[in-house]
């Protein structure tokens, strides 16, 4: 994969996004150069943060006062440290709210290498009792001013405003950390990604990528056309699976569908249409589950239970089955997939492609 094909010149340009590296790590890591490559437009500022924690707090807020970044990324170690400079747009990737347990349940007492060069030539240093008590009371400052916890019967799912400004990233084959439920806890938007706890070039392409760019609509007011796409043998391959007898949360994707769906919410607001059968409720939850395994964050909060599709408002719904759940009564553009000519995934993008994001 070369990944300078996948620049998104457009995404967040003119636009300052402050990156916080993770324990050991530098500002001249692979993420800092993955990030320069995907996002050219935009100014990455990448500090070498000091191996303290208060003091690499202190210049994290003096940059954020000075710079005034439009976006906070800010992976493991960095994540808890970004959860902190309060009042920016941030993004928490696997966060590690609890990184002197961490340290201490993988060994990370003594010499320890830096996994990439930093600007003041260091390679190692040194992790004392002192250091891990020093991350300990710095990670106890996390979540201050913020609801004890979301999930009690008296919060009714209020959230302040602060809340709705970061979201949670968390690897489901993160075996370093798990912080999911406490940062649940105090925060609406938590997101598992199919990845590990360390970022790679498929993993920002495919998982924080999509969430730059809500950020970025959002930033810049930006509305898109929207596409409703029914999941029924458009998405997941369910007359193949019926006829091999396989588990419904066994069926396998339709052909090109995964990568498709990634391309149209490149340009469109894309959801997700999971047919609802009211006498069958749990159907909905592995149609969810479907989609978070197959499609990953670009269907993250995006799949809606229908009975009715002319109830729902959109700009084109595409569909296998039109004459089911009131279609031809749908006000927006209906795509039969399936017929020419939208035979296939192929046809269908290449139809999108011609309009442009309109």
């Amino acid at each position: 994969m070369e990944l300078y094909e996948y620049a998104r010149p457009d995404l967040m340009s003119g636009k300052k996004i402050l990156y916080v590296h993770g324990f050991a790590s530098s500002g001249q890591s692979g993420t800092v150069r993955t990030m320069k490559t995907l996002l050219p437009s935009a100014e990455i500022i990448a500090p070498d943060l000091p191996v303290e924690p208060f003091p690499a707090m202190e210049l994290l807020k003096e940059i954020c006062s000075s710079e005034k970044p439009d976006l906070i990324i800010g992976t493991s170690m960095g994540g808890m440290y970004t959860e902190q400079l309060k009042g920016f747009d941030r993004i928490l990737v696997n966060p590690a709210f609890s990184l002197a347990d961490t340290l201490l349940k993988n060994n990370g007492l003594g010499r320890q290498e830096f996994h990439s060069p930093r600007k003041d030539g260091e390679t190692s240093f040194l992790v004392t009792k002192g250091l891990i008590e020093e991350f300990r009371k710095c990670s106890e400052q996390c979540f201050e001013g913020l609801p004890s916890d979301m999930t009690e019967p008296g919060f009714e799912g209020r959230c302040e405003g602060e809340q709705e400004r970061v979201i949670g990233m968390f690897g489901m084959h993160d075996n370093l950390v798990d912080c999911y439920g406490i940062y649940s806890s105090h925060y609406p938007n938590a997101i598992r990604f199919n990845g590990g706890h360390y970022l790679d070039d498929k993993v920002f392409l495919h998982s924080v990528l999509p969430v730059i760019q809500w950020i970025d609509d959002r930033q810049e007011k930006r509305s898109r056309r929207v596409v409703l796409v029914n999941m029924t043998d458009v998405l997941i391959d369910v007359k193949n699976g019926k006829l091999h007898g396989v588990a419904p949360e066994d069926y396998e994707p339709f052909n090109g569908a995964v990568k498709a769906f990634a391309k149209l919410s490149e340009s469109y607001d894309c959801y997700i249409l999971a047919p609802y059968a009211y006498n069958e409720p749990q159907a909905f939850q592995q149609a969810v589950k479907w989609a978070e395994q197959h499609l990953g964050v670009p269907a993250w909060n995006r799949v809606i239970a229908v009975s009715k599709k002319a109830m729902l408002l959109g700009d084109y719904l595409i569909d296998r089955y039109p004459e089911r759940g009131y279609s031809d009564d749908f006000i927006g553009t209906v795509l039969h997939f399936g017929q020419d000519p939208f035979s296939n995934w192929d046809e269908t993008l290449e139809f999108f492609s011609r309009l442009g994001g309109q």
